[in-house]
């Protein structure tokens, strides 16, 4: 490279002027300059480099003593604190936390001992805890138990009401070094002694029968009806006027129901009659007027009932209570107008009326051909929100619990007592003839939803009560129609 030849040269024309200078062929002042100029060129020079090392030395040594002064902090932080309270007394801590807490409370703290106490009490005793639903506590140990819950209660909530000092004192003593007999054995021997806490499980059992028939009686509340009784003798008519309901229970979630009453004269159901539905209200006014053709001396074996439902358009209506009024010749100013007011009990679904269906079976035994003929129903459950219902009624051949065939009638238009008069054949060999049931169910008819069930019933051997009869009694006539009258009931009822 250039730059290296021409420091040879330098190098060897500088070694030429030593020689010359040695050796006198060159001026002394000459000679000395250039020596000085050779000294000062033999010193060492510090690069770039060297010096960036020192700067890097410099700041690594700033951060290592930061480093150790931050690790001796937390080594201070973290060993000399605890190593530092580890040598304190026994109870120390507690006492100095304690006395910060109460020192500015301890006047009232006298003044509360004083008024509740009059004594103060030894630290075992009050460290106990005492129910606060004990029933038989005697009355001279509540005063010193007092002391100890109120004094709980204000340690968990954390305010500045004041406690008792008779107990700041107490624990002061116990937790003296000078004392050091206290230990957990005292304080539960203290607790034997004592015999506070003791339970009577038949006071609670009181109690809790007292809270259920509490319970009870307020879940019977169903509010109640007003309406007026009044007889024509000319006409044989009991007239019947329900004018109001109040204090109604809610049925629905907006905190609300949609009452209506059905009405009728036991035992004869064939004559029922229901008011119109009144939407989200718990004090409807009905203010309509029924009739019942009964001859006077007849009275005394009528009942009349009054059944309060609240109507569901999308599952089935839910029974409120009901009022039952009979021994009418008893009631005040009868035959002419009562005004009466009753409490409407409460009752359970298990006997609400759904009405009844009329029907008959006719079996050929040659043909294996049954026949079931739906002729009417009558008094149905309304299933619609204007009181009404459109019901059909669908059979079921059953056999073993598998259902073979259905059929089902025509669908009666907004009605309650509707009448069918059609016929359904099944063809059943006489030897089936003994395992096979029928399933009837009346349907109410919806064009939206699903189509609900208003009641159903079944007949055939395994039937119960007038299902069985009737299936008997049309194997016993063959070849004849057999017409009864039969109950509806719920689906789970009839399974």
């Amino acid at each position: 490279m250039p730059g290296d030849r021409e420091d040879e040269i330098c190098q060897k024309a500088l070694q030429l002027l030593a020689e010359l200078c040695s050796v006198g062929a060159v001026e002394n002042e000459n000679c000395r300059d250039f020596i000085y100029y050779l000294r000062d060129r033999a010193r060492p020079r510090l690069s770039d480099s060297d010096i960036s090392i020192s700067l890097l030395s410099l700041v690594v040594t700033a951060c290592g003593l930061a480093l150790f002064g931050v690790s001796l902090f937390v080594s201070w932080k973290l060993c000399w604190i605890p190593w530092r309270e580890r040598g304190l007394p026994f109870g120390n801590k507690d006492n100095k936390q304690e006395s910060l807490n109460y020192t500015d409370t301890e006047t009232n703290d006298r003044d509360y001992s004083e008024d509740y106490l009059g004594q103060p009490t030894a630290y075992p005793e009050s460290s106990m805890k005492i129910s606060h639903t004990s029933p038989d506590i005697p009355l001279d140990t509540q005063a010193g138990t007092k002391e100890n819950c109120v004094h709980n209660a204000r340690m968990h909530r954390q305010i500045t009401e004041p406690t008792s000092s008779a107990r700041h004192n107490s624990i002061r003593r116990q937790l003296n070094l000078s004392n050091p007999d206290f230990n957990i054995q005292q304080v539960q021997k203290q607790e034997q002694l004592t015999g506070i806490g003791r339970i009577k499980p038949e006071l609670y059992k009181q109690r809790s029968v007292d809270t259920d028939d509490g319970r009870r009686s307020n879940s019977k509340a169903c509010g109640k009806l007003n309406f007026i009784l009044k007889y024509d003798c000319d006409l044989e008519q009991l007239i019947v006027k329900i004018h109001k309901a109040i204090n109604l229970p809610a049925k629905d979630f907006s905190g609300t129901s949609d009452p209506y009453v059905k009405i009728y004269l036991l035992p004869d159901r064939k004559t029922k009659h229901q008011t119109k539905v009144h939407r989200k209200t718990l004090n409807p006014v009905f203010d309509e007027v029924f009739l019942f053709t009964v001859p006077y001396n007849d009275l005394n074996t009528r009942k009349l009932h009054f059944s309060v439902y609240d109507f569901d358009r999308f599952s089935r209506h839910d029974l409120i209570g009901q009022v039952v009024v009979d021994n009418f010749l008893d009631l005040a100013d009868f035959p002419r107008e009562c005004n009466i007011w009753k409490d409407i009990e409460y009752v359970t679904n298990d006997n609400v009326d759904l009405g009844d269906l009329m029907f008959s079976l006719c079996y050929l035994p040659t043909a294996g051909r049954l026949t079931i003929t739906i002729i009417k129903a009558r008094n149905l459950k309304a299933m619609d929100i204007t009181g009404a219902s459109d019901p059909y009624v669908k059979v079921s051949l059953m056999c073993e619990g598998r259902r073979l065939k259905k059929r089902k009638t025509s669908t009666k238009r907004n009605t309650l007592n509707p009448v069918y008069n059609e016929a359904i054949v099944f063809d059943v060999p006489p030897e089936n003839i003994d395992q096979i049931n029928l399933s009837i169910a009346v349907m109410d008819y919806d064009r939206v939803g699903h189509n609900e069930v208003i009641g159903v019933c079944q007949v055939g051997n395994d039937a119960e009560s007038l299902g069985r009869d009737h299936w008997n009694e049309m194997l016993s006539y063959p070849r004849k129609p057999i017409a009864h009258w039969h109950p509806l009931v719920e689906v789970h009822k009839a399974h």
